[in-house]
């Protein structure tokens, strides 16, 4: 922490908020939190309905932050669209044998490129970064076909990767579990084939857990994030409850709320952070 009166040295933080196109709430909060400039990145559901009109909101921001794919298997959107399941079927599958009911690597081939064509057909452009829902971009066989999409698909330039990682020494238990399933695999197989990764994640907490103090969560987060740390979140407008997903909307709105404050603003001067896009650091 800066002492009153010293001049901070930055640091670089690529502020992602996930789910946008979820639903309008949504989508509303981080379109409001990009033109604020409090956040520097957002990951996109394209089998959402909504992908198609709700992009509208971030056209005029367009190279101004990054907008990403957010890879789906598990969300209600990818259960009507046939392949999706509950996140712990998904966990399984990925690492079980096609036999024995695993996932069958052309298939998941199929939907990578289906997802991203739904992506690059409405922003008109390749995502500049993808991450994935509950983090599914690093299990095993959904990890191997996108490694093998995204040589085949941008040879000329890569998007960069998440890696469900936090820094060392900074993991609660939820965090271990994620970093468990494929972020040393995904950092260790992305970098043979030379597409870019995120070096660690902060972000990670109980989104349903409604005694979570976010405030304190995101001080903490700030001043131990290392250089070039990429930081989840998911906002959502107060007051505009999704009952359709039903999701964690008290978290989404108790991080819509300090995002949006000037207690964050004054959180990002005092631990000398600043919100950068992932295009510098990770490329």
């Amino acid at each position: 922490m800066n002492k009153l009166g010293d001049t901070p040295a930055f640091k670089s933080v690529v502020l992602c908020a996930d789910d946008f196109a979820l639903s309008a709430a949504v989508s509303e909060a981080i379109a409001q939190l990009a033109k604020a400039q409090r956040i520097s990145a957002t990951s996109a559901m394209v089998l959402s309905p909504r992908w198609v009109e709700d992009a509208a909101r971030l056209k005029e921001l367009r190279g101004q932050i990054d907008v990403g794919l957010h890879l789906d298997w598990t969300s209600d959107f990818a259960v009507l669209q046939g392949h999706g399941h509950s996140l712990g079927q998904i966990m399984l599958r990925s690492v079980w044998p096609e036999a024995l009911g695993g996932l069958n690597a052309q298939t998941v081939e199929a939907e990578i490129e289906r997802q991203l064509d739904a992506f690059e057909s409405v922003w008109q452009a390749q995502p500049d970064h993808i991450d994935g829902h509950q983090h599914v971009q690093q299990f095993g066989a959904i990890r191997q076909a996108l490694l093998k999409v995204m040589a085949r698909r941008y040879a000329a330039r890569q998007p960069y990767l998440r890696v469900s990682r936090p820094p060392a020494g900074q993991a609660d238990f939820k965090g271990h579990v994620m970093a468990a399933w494929g972020s040393q695999a995904l950092t260790r197989e992305a970098a043979i084939m030379h597409i870019p990764c995120a070096p660690a994640l902060l972000g990670i907490y109980d989104l349903f857990d409604e005694g979570v103090d976010y405030a304190s969560l995101m001080d903490t987060w700030l001043g131990q994030a290392p250089e070039a740390t990429l930081l989840m979140c998911h906002p959502g407008l107060s007051g505009q409850v999704d009952v359709q997903t039903g999701d964690h909307a008290y978290a989404r709105v108790a991080e819509w709320q300090h995002l949006s404050s000037e207690a964050f603003a004054q959180q990002l001067q005092q631990h000398g952070v600043r919100l950068v896009r992932g295009a510098g650091p990770y490329h």
